[in-house]
């Protein structure tokens, strides 16, 4: 099959390219970065400079047709946030998209949304206020002690708060934009990432979230069987009928009470687990009964990340030694001796997003999804 990635930045979507062309398939790559993470592997076939989807969202979806009408696509499969815009544009491009409606999404990426949607389905998340007034925070404050605030279109926690004291929400709250309050929940926190086909999984993945950059995204990674888990997503993903691929973040209490913080309807970094799996590529194109899981217990992680972002943090906290050996222990993920352009090149990339954090005043993870953020416009 001739495969269509885009969001080629991403490390997972470098993991998929790479697992797709040794299944055999041809791969191709779209991409609105210029000299991104994927562009010098040897997975990709071709790739293809594409417009920003969050400033011309038109010309973007446009270049997608034509892309996949000259290279005989049959199978696109967004990976990162860019995923929203080609679901708007879905119906329009001329190959099978692994990716839902835009209302469908919309009610998984969007925070308040998605805890309503948990909630109907009586299925734990943390108690949750939306945030559209001053007088709405207040509330929250009068309700809660401790409590977590995040925008309700957001990604790798950039603006949240946690704990924050009042007069700091006061003075950092527009309401320009609706955000909601959350109880605080102290615990051990979880991620999951699964491939999933009208309503069924058929590929899972659950690590705990122990090595982050700043208060989101994790650079570690490590399989672990967690039941409880995998029966809360395999509920929700039955009751929403979803198909395509979906990420959840869970904080589990120190009495073993379940909640889920939030959804990211796309690929992460729980791809890195899976991929080696030799029915993996399967999940997404030709899925079989049952559900594969990671295929050995080796541990991995974004080494680079792991320097810049969580040596730091673990210094502070003292889990300096924890570190040290989960460093030493793990496979990084874009290392790849069959493929060593990507990790020898990375830094292009990386400077890339510096420069744009320093030009825009925003930070590096901010910068790295600058143009393909989707924060609720349809038009």
């Amino acid at each position: 099959m001739n495969i269509l990635l885009t969001g080629g930045r991403a490390p997972a979507t470098l993991e998929l390219a790479r697992a797709f062309h040794r299944a055999g398939h041809t791969v191709f790559m779209a991409e609105s970065l210029r000299k991104h993470l994927s562009q010098p592997s040897v997975a990709v076939k071709a790739n293809f400079f594409v417009p920003a989807p969050r400033q011309n969202k038109e010309a973007f979806l446009t270049a997608l047709k034509n892309i996949i009408i000259e290279n005989n696509i049959d199978l696109l499969i967004p990976t990162c946030e860019e995923i929203f815009y080609v679901s708007m544009g879905r119906d329009s491009l001329p190959c099978s998209v692994f990716a839902e409606p835009i209302q469908k999404l919309n009610q998984l990426h969007n925070k308040w949304n998605f805890v309503v949607n948990a909630i109907g389905m009586d299925l734990y998340a943390p108690e949750t206020i939306l945030l559209n007034s001053r007088d709405d925070l207040l509330h929250a404050y009068a309700h809660w002690r401790e409590l977590v605030l995040k925008p309700v279109y957001s990604r790798f926690a950039v603006r949240t708060l946690v704990l924050p004291p009042l007069q700091q929400a006061l003075s950092t709250l527009k309401f320009d934009s609706p955000w909601i309050a959350q109880e605080y929940i102290n615990g051990r926190e979880y991620c999951t990432y699964s491939v999933c086909h009208n309503g069924v999984i058929h590929a899972h993945t659950t690590y705990p979230s122990r090595f982050t950059a700043g208060l989101g995204a994790a650079v570690s990674f490590e399989h672990v069987e967690h039941p409880i888990i995998f029966n809360w997503v395999k509920r929700f993903v039955m009751e929403n009928h979803f198909s395509g691929q979906i990420a959840f973040d869970f904080i589990q209490s120190a009495n073993g009470r379940l909640f889920a913080l939030e959804c990211n309807p796309r690929a992460t970094s729980g791809v890195h687990l899976l991929a080696s799996h030799p029915q993996f590529v399967e999940s997404f194109i030709n899925p079989q009964p049952g559900c594969i899981t990671p295929a050995d217990k080796s541990t991995h992680m974004l080494s680079t990340a792991m320097l810049i972002y969580a040596l730091p943090a673990a210094i502070k906290k003292g889990r300096f030694l924890d570190w040290l050996k989960t460093f030493f222990t793990s496979n990084d993920v874009i290392l790849d001796f069959k493929d060593p352009l990507p990790f020898l090149l990375q830094f292009r990339s990386i400077f890339a997003y510096l420069a744009l954090a320093r030009r825009e005043g925003i930070s590096p993870l901010g910068a790295s999804t600058f143009d393909i953020e989707w924060n609720g416009t349809t038009k």
